[in-house]
């Protein structure tokens, strides 16, 4: 049965359709329709298509001379047929239309994740669901599967959305997650394990850290975070408040990926795969600025309420604390408590900045708990302005692909730390020989027939001075130490092609180290100066 009804308030008229709309019943339903319009001041125009089977393109000819003649148009709840009849025409380009989506029911679901906005669900053994916390969040919902798609295409391990439902007056995402466990459920029920997080943690840092996003993918952290000082102008004094914005100006514009809310219920155990989720808040920038937002999710958040930690991530204060050093410890590849700390501060003044606005655009000023909260956080970051001068920090590790084209890189990357603690020339240029064999050797035989990444640690000690490189892959086991020395006293004629190059590094070195762990290759050498 086919009917059409109109609902008019405030300016605003909607009008269902049911039933089929065709040939033969196409010019009564046009009749209809305009005997809804007629005599009232409609400011827009709402199709509610809920329950309409069938349209055929006499049908269309309708929608199209109702839309021509009231531009402030938009179609709703169109199923999957409807929709798809409305898209292969064109009308979808030219007429907002929102299909119809399923409603999903949370009660008693399993929380597996928590991002700055939504919350993930388990509703079934297959299937998860985010829930955003922005009521009309369709926008918010294609956003995040754009930069989904663009981390996927970049080699980031994550979920894509394969349908949108309705929850609770809300929208969701639908992600298929076999029994994934969140790296907070991990650190709860698997306290063995927290070793390991931290290495698969700050293995999934690195890596996003080492994606260089095509320009226009993803936004510009630093623009939010200019934003972030701005706001600041009013409840700073003066000259701490232009010395931040000086810091923050003088943060090169860098074209890496960051998560911008890189916590543990964001990282997934899935089928022994490590996977990204929360993706709406992708950004290019400085890593600095991952750093803050990882602060304030582990410390800052509860630096004035310890509880806080365990609503949030489900681990006690202590545990988050160790967590956070560990994983900066590890992502700067150093045991040197100095340069971990002097770290942490640069990250801590955005942190606090970040934390301090969006507590008083939540009115935190008009409450006594929040209020005190705030000055801690204020004060705090005074006191590290008073002794910080950059925001800038350079990494004792980086991260490449396993690729001749990349050697340079690694070499200006080892330079740069020997530079800074005056290595002689003569041991500079045997540690550069012995980068380079060992790189090329990775290069050329870890991976193939395929491709991977290595990661090159540097790590000087003043006393003695020392300087130690690491080499991880993911590649084929393989010893270099095991392997036999060429005999060096035979004739050229007797002479096997190959072999040297791992024989020359051996002799340079004072002391090489290698282990096969958790699928890494770690090979490591060390040279006293």
């Amino acid at each position: 049965m086919n009917e059409v009804r109109g609902e008019f308030n405030d300016g605003k008229l909607v009008i269902f359709l049911s039933g089929h709309i065709d040939s033969n019943n196409a010019p009564l339903v046009e009749a209809e329709v305009l005997k809804e319009l007629e005599g009232r001041d409609i400011q827009s125009i709402v199709l509610d298509v809920g329950e309409l089977a069938y349209i055929s393109s006499a049908g269309l000819r309708v929608l199209l001379r109702i839309r021509k003649s009231n531009e402030n148009m938009k179609i709703i709840n169109a199923n999957s047929e409807v929709f798809e009849v409305l898209d292969m025409t064109g009308f979808t380009q030219m007429i907002e239309v929102e299909k119809a989506y399923r409603e999903v029911s949370i009660e008693g679901c399993e929380v597996i994740g928590q991002g700055a906005n939504g919350t993930l669900y388990r509703i079934d053994k297959d299937n998860v669901v985010k829930v955003y916390n922005n009521a009309d969040a369709l926008a918010d919902i294609q956003n995040e599967r754009e930069m989904a798609k663009t981390a996927l295409i970049l080699g980031i391990p994550t979920a894509i959305s394969y349908d949108v439902v309705k929850v609770n007056g809300s929208y969701g995402s639908v992600f298929e997650l076999l029994n994934a466990s969140s790296f907070a459920k991990i650190l709860q029920t698997q306290p063995d394990k927290f070793d390991w997080c931290v290495q698969e943690f700050t293995g999934m840092l690195n890596r996003i850290h080492s994606t260089v996003v095509p320009k226009g993918k993803l936004p510009d952290i630093k623009k939010t975070v200019t934003g972030w000082v701005e706001f600041m102008k009013d409840y700073l004094p003066a000259d701490a408040h232009q010395k931040l914005k000086r810091m923050v100006f003088e943060v090169p514009h860098d074209d890496h990926m960051i998560h911008g809310d890189y916590h543990i219920k964001n990282l997934e155990l899935t089928d022994n795969e490590v996977l990204l989720i929360d993706m709406d808040t992708l950004a290019v920038g400085h890593p600095i600025f991952e750093l803050a937002s990882m602060y304030n999710a582990f410390h800052g958040f509860s630096e004035y309420d310890h509880e806080n930690v365990k609503n949030f991530l489900g681990i006690d204060y202590e545990t988050s604390l160790k967590f956070l050093h560990d994983v900066f410890a590890c992502y700067l590849s150093t045991d040197d408590e100095e340069k971990i700390n002097e770290v942490e501060e640069k990250a801590r003044i955005i942190g606090y900045v970040r934390m301090i606005r969006r507590s008083i655009r939540r009115k935190g000023l008009e409450d006594e708990n929040k209020k005190a909260e705030i000055e801690l956080w204020k004060s705090e970051l005074l006191k590290l302005l008073d002794k910080v001068d950059t925001l800038l920090f350079t990494r004792d590790e980086i991260v490449v692909e396993a690729k001749v084209e990349n050697l340079q890189d690694v070499l200006n990357f080892v330079d740069s730390h020997l530079d800074k603690v005056g290595c002689d020339p003569a041991t500079q240029m045997k540690l550069q020989v012995a980068v380079e064999e060992l790189f090329v050797n990775i290069a050329h035989y870890a991976y193939k027939p395929g491709s991977g990444d290595v990661a090159i640690g540097v790590n000087v000690t003043k006393e003695p001075k020392s300087v130690t490189i690491s080499f991880k892959d993911s590649g084929v086991p393989f010893n270099p130490l095991a392997k036999e020395e060429p005999d060096i006293t035979l004739k050229a004629e007797e002479r096997g092609i190959g072999g040297l190059g791992i024989y020359m590094v051996r002799k340079t070195m004072d002391e090489m180290t290698y282990e096969y762990k958790d699928g890494q290759n770690i090979l490591s050498m060390k040279k006293f100066f």
